[in-house]
This record gives structure tokens, sequence and C-alpha cells, in this order.
């Protein structure tokens, strides 16, 4: 009995570290760099493909900001270069997994049906004081098109 127990509690360490080291290279895998074997192995390609990738994730980034104020999707294009950075760069992989997840929450509660009343209810009474607003601007005011301003 004792030699059976033992050769089964052998099994089960074999296959628990087994397990262990499989979870540490998915965990490998999931976070740290993308690069292929080759630039990975020596040590002044790393540093190059890691400079191309800071720039080029810059970039981005960047131009993201910059449509923040100009026309275009700001904040789809900045995360597109935070995706870049994190191919390359742990600190951009876990900022981006937290950015999803905090998204997936919000998406969540945004579905909640209270929360969507909630909402459908206050842009209801925005947009009643809105025209409102404009309604009392007009019938104080009128309206007066630059074309046919007096002087």
């Amino acid at each position: 009995m004792n030699a059976e127990n033992d050769k089964q509690n052998k099994v089960a360490v074999t296959v628990t570290a087994d397990s262990v080291a499989g979870d540490e290279r998915a965990a490998e895998r999931r976070l740290g760099s993308r690069a292929p074997e080759f630039i990975r192995k020596s040590r002044l390609l790393r540093t190059g493909w890691q400079v191309g990738i800071f720039v080029v994730g810059l970039a981005v980034v960047g131009a993201g900001v910059a449509m923040l104020v100009l026309p275009g999707p700001g904040w789809l294009v900045i995360f597109g270069g935070m995706a870049i950075w994190a191919t390359e760069f742990t600190w951009a992989q876990i900022v981006l997994r937290w950015t999803r997840r905090k998204v997936t929450e919000a998406a969540q509660r945004a579905l909640d049906p209270k929360v969507r009343r909630r909402n459908i209810i206050l842009t209801t009474a925005g947009l009643v004081i809105i025209t409102a607003l404009a309604g009392i601007y007009l019938w104080k005011f009128g309206i007066v098109v630059p074309w046919k301003i007096k002087q």
C-alpha cells in the first residue's frame, strides 16, 4: 500500500510541478516581448527593436493626443499606440489589461436596466432644458443671420 501511495504522490507532484511550469510559461507568453527569437538573442538587435517599437508607439499615441482636439478617433488611436507598446513592454501590457478590464466593467454597468433607465431620464431632462433655453433665447432675441446684420 505504501509503495502504491508513494507512486501516486510522485505522479501528483510531477503533474503539479508541470502544471505550475506550464502556467509560468503561459504567463511569460502573455507578458513580455513578442519579438522574434533571433532579435531577443542579440542585445544590440533587442535594444534597436525596443527603440523602434517605442518610437512608433510614441508617434501613434502622439497622433491620438492631437486627435483629441482635432477631428479624428483620438482615444482609439491612443489605445492603438498602447497596443503597439504592449508588443514589447510589460508595463504597457499591464496598463492595457487594466484599461480593458475597466472598459468591460463600464460596459456591463451600462447594460444594467437601472443605469439605462437613469441615463435615459437624465438625457431627456437635459434635452428639455436645452430646448427650453434655446426657445427663450429665440423668443427674446430672434434669429439674426450674419449677412443681414444692421449697422
